[in-house]
């Protein structure tokens, strides 16, 4: 399978390096330049962009255009920097990555692996199989409306309404699969609407019945899927474990806002956890904070947590898996409020420090130091 990207740099080295890279890893690059950039926006999808800052202004136009083209299939955005104090500032921008200029092509190559894998996940969980089926949509304070289901995905769906439909409306939605005898009922935001009616639909809050319903008809109908078994990161080192989060230290850390899976293994003893990164730090590593709601979901992590207790200098095997590019917020566990958890606590501040300042308050937690009145 093929995947495209849009590279916009006016620096030679980096687009050089950078093209070797992506097509090693099965992406087919255009590059262009920022005005250029935009028209190939509305012509043709990409599955991932790579913004340079060095003309911020402009590359801040290219990622809000990104995230305007791309609203229902959202594409993994990369941001090449060359000066690291705009970090917060370049990610408030829109980027999920953030590559540090100047780059080889080995920290080219280990600094996108996370991408890579992220974009494999998104285009499975959006991939849009064909189809011409009847639809009733129902407006809000308005009578149904027929239309034809177009496409559908795990996440959307196209649909060709009988009139025109605003952007941003909630709308419900019925209709029967091809099989006769399966009918689901959705409920989904409008993404984008063409005044002939065809509009773009986000599904919101699907049942986890539907949901099943959904990917099980997608892998059976779908004409390429990406492989079901994405790829973990492997090269992790886990420095800091509580309760209710971790901080992992890795050349490939996930985005802010991404939703992952951890594998802790300490000899014959393994925990599995879900979880939301809340602190990204380029090339060195990222803070994640576990969904872990009830004193029974929290027992194999204490077991765990245990084990490492009573085996002084063990350090857990650590493989990491993401699950969506942007996990929703109510993700994250309710840890910091159940328990005190100094590390939840910092995490959840880090927009406020630097990452000196967070790792230096990471190695005092780590160290027991008592913090400064």
């Amino acid at each position: 399978m093929m995947f495209h990207a849009l590279l916009v740099s006016k620096d030679d080295d980096a687009t050089s390096v950078l093209d070797t890279v992506l097509s090693g890893f099965g992406i087919a690059p255009v590059c262009c330049g920022y005005p250029e950039a935009i028209c190939q926006l509305t012509e043709q999808k990409f599955d991932a962009v790579v913004v340079d800052f060095d003309d911020p202004h402009s590359a801040a136009l290219v990622l809000q255009n990104v995230h305007q083209c791309c609203a229902a299939e959202p594409a993994v955005t990369v941001a090449l920097l060359g000066d690291r104090t705009k970090l917060r500032h370049v990610l408030g921008q829109g980027a999920n990555f953030v590559l540090y200029k100047p780059f080889s092509l080995l920290q080219a190559e280990t600094s996108l692996r996370a991408a890579v894998a992220l974009l494999k996940r998104e285009r499975r969980s959006s991939c849009r199989v064909p189809v011409q089926l009847p639809i009733q949509l129902k407006l809000h304070d308005a009578a149904d409306v027929e239309g034809i289901l177009l496409d559908l995905s795990e996440t959307g769906m196209d649909v060709l309404a009988a009139q025109p439909l605003c952007p941003a409306a909630q709308i419900g939605a019925r209709f029967t699969l091809p099989d006769g005898k399966t009918e689901l009922e959705v409920r989904g935001e409008i993404t984008r609407a063409n005044p002939n009616g065809e509009s773009g639909v986000r599904f919101v809050d699907l049942s986890d019945n539907v949901r099943a319903t959904l990917k099980t008809w997608l892998a059976l109908n779908a004409p390429e899927l990406p492989p079901p078994d994405i790829d973990p990161v492997t090269q992790c080192k886990l420095t800091d474990l509580s309760m209710g989060g971790c901080y992992v230290e890795t050349e490939s850390p996930f985005p802010e806002r991404a939703g992952i899976e951890l594998c802790l293994r300490a000899g014959d003893v393994e925990v599995r956890l879900q979880g939301r990164v809340h602190v990204m730090h380029p090339g060195f590593g990222m803070g994640i904070e576990f969904a872990l709601r009830t004193a029974e979901e929290r027992a194999p992590l204490e077991q765990f947590i245990g084990v490492l207790a009573s085996q002084p200098g063990t350090l857990p095997a650590v493989l990491i898996t993401p699950f969506a590019l942007a996990a929703k917020d109510d993700s994250a566990s309710s840890n910091a409020e159940d328990l005190e958890d100094p590390l939840v606590e910092l995490l959840r501040r880090h927009d406020s420090l630097s990452q000196e300042e967070f790792l230096h308050e990471l190695r005092r937690q780590r160290s027991g130091e008592v913090a400064p009145a």
